[in-house]
């Protein structure tokens, strides 16, 4: 699949199949987010791996997940992700303006993962400070978002947004409906 393609396929993904992912795999998408682009190229960003059983049930019951249909939205117990890659930010090396870089490297992760055949899912409702302490995060490291990772238990379709249809929504199937602007909405050339 090109480039083009995976962007328009990806989707945000909250059931997933228990097959584990390989570490080399996870790696591989630290990689990916470690070359994305950075502000100034400071490059603040850390990351830490959690694929330990122990650890993904801990931190599992910490996310929030799909808050407007929750807890539809959760994933079914046997669903759930099977690792994570935690965003963090040295604030040593940079103190703001580091949202631009976490969003390019969740995003290079993102689209990594789905040519690997990986679902994802970015979640910033997380309870920092179990999750800080849980993982040993020294004070000076900001701990910004999480991204969910598995092999995917559901669909994910977009609808067009109309009036009638702003919100997501989850059919008993699983299948995750996704509204989405059209672009003939929202592009303009030239002028406004």
């Amino acid at each position: 699949m090109n480039i083009y393609d995976l962007i328009v396929a990806r989707r945000t993904i909250r059931q997933f199949d228990p097959k584990p992912v390989p570490r080399e795999i996870l790696e591989k998408l630290v990689n990916v987010a470690r070359l994305a682009p950075s502000a100034a190229n400071l490059q603040p960003l850390e990351y830490i791996i959690v694929d330990d059983d122990g650890l993904k049930k801990k931190v599992f019951s910490w996310l929030k997940w799909a808050a407007s249909i929750s807890p539809l939205g959760n994933p079914k117990p046997g669903h759930e992700p099977q690792a994570y890659i935690f965003v963090l930010v040295n604030r040593q090396i940079r103190e703001k303006m580091y949202e631009y870089d976490i969003g390019a490297a969740i995003e290079n992760m993102a689209l990594a993962a789905l040519g690997e055949g990986i679902a994802s899912a970015w979640v910033i409702s997380i309870d920092k400070p179990r999750i800080l302490e849980l993982l040993h995060i020294p004070d000076h490291y900001e701990l910004d978002a999480v991204l969910a990772l598995g092999y995917p238990g559901q669909a994910s379709v977009v609808e067009e947004l109309t009036e009638t249809c702003k919100k997501y929504w989850q059919e008993p199937d699983l299948t995750f409906h996704v509204p989405k602007r059209r672009l003939k909405d929202i592009l303009h050339i030239n002028k406004f």
